[in-house]
């Protein structure tokens, strides 16, 4: 038995590794970035508020500071948890796939459970630059999706991801092998209202989950 890292993981390793195939468009991403919801005024001013200082700032920020000052924030702000889910920070992930004992930390989990984390429905990775010396982004919250894919035992139900570089968005699903990645949603412009949306879409779909 193999033990590895997600961060030793690039996309075209765990393509060849683990069959995994990347398709342009899913039902299942394209329904999520429908998801329709009517921002109140207050949530506008709020998303305003911490655009901000990411406009301003973000270009100097650590990856600490872009998950404390804005990521969690936009989270809490779309209501990314229930009465028995939540949004957990630096939590680690673990699953048996084939030859390999695969682990790692994810930056971000919306899992059921309210304390701890329990069953993960949705991955994030979060990095300052697009070229990161600890990997790449897309393969590091592919392989975390995978994990929970296999953690889950419910390889066709959608499993929700996203990775964020600096001020830019990508969503993903993974259903079986297949994933779907979103275009880029960039925060520092109007996007951030449909990153709101997405997000409570987010929510809406883990809710009818553990329903």
């Amino acid at each position: 038995m193999i033990k590895s890292n997600f961060r030793e993981w690039t996309s075209d390793r765990i393509d060849e590794t683990f069959g995994t195939k990347q398709i342009l468009k899913h039902p299942a991403l394209e329904s999520w970035l429908a998801f329709e919801c009517e921002l109140e005024s207050w949530e506008k001013k709020a998303l305003d508020r911490v655009q901000s200082p990411l406009i301003i700032g973000a270009v100097g920020w650590n990856e600490v500071e872009l998950e404390n000052k804005f990521i969690s924030p936009m989270f809490m702000l779309a209501g990314v948890y229930g009465d028995n889910f939540g949004y957990f920070l630096e939590r680690d992930l673990a699953a048996t796939i084939d030859d390999y004992e695969l682990s790692g930390r994810v930056d971000g989990m919306v899992a059921s459970g309210v304390r701890n984390p329990k069953k993960p429905f949705f991955c994030l990775n979060e990095y300052k630059r697009l070229t990161d010396p600890d990997g790449e982004p897309q393969g590091q919250v592919l392989m975390a999706m995978l994990v929970a894919q296999q953690h889950n035992n419910t390889p066709n139900v959608p499993l929700h991801g996203c990775y964020i570089i600096g001020k830019d968005w990508y969503f993903m699903v993974l259903v079986g092998k297949e994933y779907a990645i979103s275009k880029i949603f960039t925060a520092d412009d109007e996007d951030i209202y449909d990153i709101f949306r997405i997000l409570r879409g987010l929510s809406a779909s883990v809710a009818a989950q553990l329903a």
